[in-house]
């Protein structure tokens, strides 16, 4: 059964942020280090600092001769089957880094000496030179460095959603950057039939890994060893006269692998201690191909169509009253509205945050993790703050107007960002109210930009007829007319 139907959320996994995982089995994602760190958003960020911090803080001990420190950092690596993720067999149990097995890791990577080689730079970099790691073990155990960040997300999505949580739970062992040690606290945690869960936001699970030794080798290895055989006219090297008289020269790349055996990770050490410069290739080309999953990826559920979830996502938009009475009714569907239109432009939506020492609240703020396109641009070409976006949701039988714009306007800074969202039902007047937020612009108190039902349910229509992103055009046409004001 999925969290969200344990808990009755109403909700499609593609209005949620988390990965609405199946208690009682595996899915079949990952945790990607190399993914991670990629990604720019705040939390992000965070959590790839403090696997560089835990993997630094071995590598540290290891050079400084104090393998026995740097072996037992490992000792509380455990199977962390509080995510459901993986490829277990029946119920989740995790899928092999216990005590033991992580403790042989670590002998693993000293015996290859891709540390004395300098070939291990990054976690990540494990599952290419160490023999016996691959993406289930190296996402096990950032699992654990990662545990109590991903509690506190855990405890965030709980909030968000009304899901009710136990306290005073042992989090299990976690890393702290901080102090550079491993620590387990007493903390609030989401149990379920007597199990602990941890939730995982869905922008950071990979399925498979394009940083994997054998698209190291196939696509990099393999290419530079076709033609140093052809320079060098190796035994390898076949010869074929064309119709036209020319002469193809070709080497395979089957006959390479078979006569070099280079898909070992032993050899793959060796030829990167020769080559280094091919692997940096590697690393900057998978870069450019590493993307969040779609939603169509997530999705397990192909019962549900997308055309019919966005036909009841408008049903439901337009059946909800207004006034103060069902404000939370309309606060909970836009949210979902906004996770499925914008993400994985916009991830880990936090109700109700806190500012000013509590005086103020935001109703919702997001994450901005764009790399591209309208919030990535806001930042970049626009010298907008927006590390995060705020939303403030107005359920009003009346027109929104200065005080509201006012309100969320008063919630900007440059250290949290100067973009909002102001949702509500209906605005008779937009261009009027867009002077408003030009002068708020203009005075340089942020910017805000409007979103009524109308344009959610042209969105969601244009969606379903198969437009791209047809956000980007609606908020570009928005803030061109705030700044041309």
């Amino acid at each position: 059964m999925k969290i969200s139907e344990v808990f009755n959320l109403e909700k499609n996994q593609r209005e949620l942020d988390f990965v609405d995982i199946d208690i009682e089995e595996d899915i079949p994602l990952f945790l990607d280090p190399y993914f991670l760190s990629l990604k720019a958003d705040p939390w992000s960020v965070d959590a790839h600092r403090t696997i560089q911090s835990f993997f630094h803080t071995v590598i540290d001990l290891y050079k400084a001769g104090r393998r026995a420190d740097a072996k037992q950092l490992f000792v509380n690596l455990s199977e962390p089957n509080e995510t459901c993720l993986g490829v277990s067999d029946g119920k989740p149990r995790g899928r092999g880094v216990g005590t033991n097995e992580a403790v042989e890791i670590f002998d693993r990577i000293t015996t290859s000496q891709a540390i004395e080689h300098g070939l291990v730079g990054h976690l990540e970099d494990m599952v290419i030179f160490v023999d016996n790691i691959g993406k289930d073990k190296i996402s096990d155990l950032i699992t654990n460095v990662l545990r109590k960040k991903l509690i506190e997300y855990t405890q965030s999505q709980c909030k968000l959603h009304g899901i009710p949580l136990t306290k005073d739970v042992p989090s299990g062992y976690f890393w702290d950057s901080t102090r550079r040690k491993w620590d387990n606290i007493l903390t609030d945690m989401l149990v379920v039939e007597g199990r602990k869960i941890i939730l995982v936001p869905k922008s950071i699970v990979t399925y498979s890994y394009k940083y994997t030794p054998e698209r190291y080798c196939q696509h990099f290895v393999l290419n530079f060893l076709q033609n140093e055989h052809i320079r060098i006219n190796s035994s390898l090297v076949q010869r074929k006269t064309l119709k036209d008289g020319t002469e193809k020269v070709w080497v395979s790349k089957k006959d390479i692998a078979e006569a070099e055996n280079t898909f070992r990770k032993e050899y793959l050490r060796e030829f990167t201690k020769q080559h280094p410069d091919i692997f940096e290739n590697f690393r900057s080309s998978t870069k450019r191909e590493v993307q969040p999953l779609t939603h169509d990826e997530l999705e397990m559920d192909d019962s549900f169509k997308l055309k019919e979830f966005i036909d009841l996502l408008i049903k439901r938009l337009t059946k909800i009253p207004t006034g103060a009475k069902f404000a939370g009714e309309y606060h909970r569907h836009i949210l979902g509205i906004m996770e499925f239109i914008l993400y994985p432009s916009l991830t880990r939506p936090i109700i109700e945050q806190e500012i000013h020492q509590g005086r103020k609240r935001i109703d919702i703020s997001f994450d901005n993790s764009a790399n591209a396109g309208f919030f990535h641009q806001l930042h970049t070409t626009k010298d907008i703050p927006s590390q995060f976006i705020f939303v403030e949701v107005k359920n009003y039988s009346s027109e929104v107007s200065n005080p509201e714009l006012d309100q969320l306007s008063g919630r900007f800074s440059p250290n949290r960002g100067k973009f909002g969202i102001l949702v509500c039902r209906k605005i008779d007047d937009m261009d009027k109210f867009l002077e408003r937020c030009a002068d708020t612009y203009h005075d340089q108190r942020g910017l805000v930009i409007p979103l009524v039902d109308k344009d959610f349910v042209y969105l969601l229509n244009e969606i379903k007829k198969g437009t791209i992103k047809p956000e980007e055009k609606l908020l570009l046409e928005r803030l061109r007319k705030i700044f041309m004001r």
